[in-house]
């Protein structure tokens, strides 16, 4: 899986696992200051705890039945 265009360039070459555990402003557009309040407000050091975040996982899950609904 390509995935260069979604992280920096520093975690190119790293294993989802690596990047998965990596602080989030390893992704490509989250800056240090918006990892700082991402950690202030939700207890978020690494991009797992970006992905598995309850808040995040419950809007995603509107969004996706939004799509869905008549």
């Amino acid at each position: 899986m390509n995935i260069n265009k979604a992280v920096d360039k520093a975690y190119e070459s790293k294993t989802l696992k690596e990047i998965a555990d990596a602080p989030v402003d390893a992704l490509q557009g989250v800056t240090a200051g918006d990892a700082e309040l991402l950690l202030k407000a939700f207890n978020v050091k690494t991009v797992r705890d970006l992905g598995a975040n309850k808040y995040f996982l419950t809007a995603q899950a509107i969004v996706a039945l939004a799509a869905t609904e008549e």
